[in-house]
C-alpha cells in the first residue's frame, strides 16, 4: 500500500524494494516465455491432464461415473456414449 503512495506523488527514486520485485516480475516472466517456447509437447500434456481432473472431479460432484479408461476419451474425441451417465456427462464437461 505503501507503494502506491509512493507512485501517487511525485518522487525521484524507486524503493529498493519495489526495484527487487519488478525485478523478480521480469525474471519469472523471461522463464515463463522461455519454457513456452521450449516445452509446448509438455504444457500441452499437462493442460489435458488438468482439463481431466477437472472433470473428472465435476462429474464426481454431479454423481456421473464413468470408467478410468474411457474419460479422456470422452472429452478429447467424439465417441459413442455407453449409457445415460456418459450421456449426462457430455454436455457438462466439454471444453
Amino acid at each position: 500500500m505503501n507503494t502506491l503512495r509512493l507512485f501517487s506523488r511525485k518522487f525521484e527514486s524507486v524503493p529498493a524494494s519495489t526495484a527487487w520485485y519488478l525485478t523478480d516480475l521480469a525474471e519469472a516472466r523471461g522463464k515463463q516465455e522461455l519454457y513456452t517456447r521450449q516445452s509446448p509437447q509438455r504444457l500441452r500434456a499437462l493442460r489435458e491432464h488438468a482439463l481431466v481432473e477437472s472433470a473428472v472431479s465435476s462429474n464426481r460432484i454431479e454423481g456421473v461415473e464413468v470408467e478410468k479408461s474411457r474419460i479422456a476419451t470422452l472429452i478429447f474425441g467424439k465417441p459413442l456414449l455407453r449409457d445415460r451417465d456418459e450421456e449426462r456427462s457430455e454436455g457438462i464437461d466439454r471444453p
